[in-house]
């Protein structure tokens, strides 16, 4: 049994944790693991995703097209941008809180986060994607009073999707174990914040 997971985001927003923070829950279950990251441009708002192969008879890190069981967004354009990678039925967990490219802000193609939403939500009327939980993310950053967490509020809600084959318990150990002690707290309450 093997299970495929996309992350996407752009810079900054904690992907690339997030993609550490299964890979070492799994491998505390002494489950295999592979992972690859694509970080965009090398800043802050460039595009990021991360591929995460959990289970035996991965050869490659690489999430082939249509195979994915879940894609876990951190930003709605990027849940689009990813979504051939999707399995048809599979899981999408993302965040509603759009972060406009500089691009858009300077005359370049409108973003238009409603219709990027709508967009999400149509292929999970339509099949293509089996369960689409999204997560508010301004919410959660009052809420928990920190936006620096949304990374394990969404892995929180992908396990609870029961998408990642990992459980609560198995993502906090591994945060007790890559993250420093003064931010467990926060980030035990964020894999637990839900709607």
């Amino acid at each position: 049994m093997s299970t495929n997971i996309v992350l996407c985001g752009v810079g900054g927003q904690g992907t690339v944790l997030a993609s550490k923070l299964i890979a070492t829950a799994a491998m505390g279950r002494g489950i295999p693991v592979k992972t690859a990251e694509t970080i965009g441009m090398a800043q802050r708002g460039g595009s990021v995703f991360s591929h995460v192969r959990v289970g035996d008879g991965a050869a490659s890190p690489l999430v082939g097209r249509g195979t994915a069981d879940v894609i876990v967004a951190f930003e709605p354009a990027e849940a689009v941008r990813q979504l051939p990678f999707l399995r048809r039925g599979g899981a999408v967990v993302v965040s509603n809180r759009p972060v406009v490219p500089v691009s858009a802000m300077t005359g370049g193609p409108a973003y238009d986060p409603e219709a990027i939403m709508g967009y999400l939500r149509a292929q999970e009327a339509s099949g293509r994607i089996g369960d689409l939980a999204v997560v508010d993310a301004d919410r959660a950053a009052q809420e928990l009073g920190s936006a620096k967490c949304l990374n394990v509020v969404l892995l929180g809600a992908a396990v609870r999707s029961g998408a990642l084959g990992l459980s609560a318990e198995d993502v906090r150990s591994a945060i007790h174990e890559r993250v420093p002690e003064r931010f467990w707290e926060l980030n035990d309450r964020a894999l637990a914040w839900a709607e």
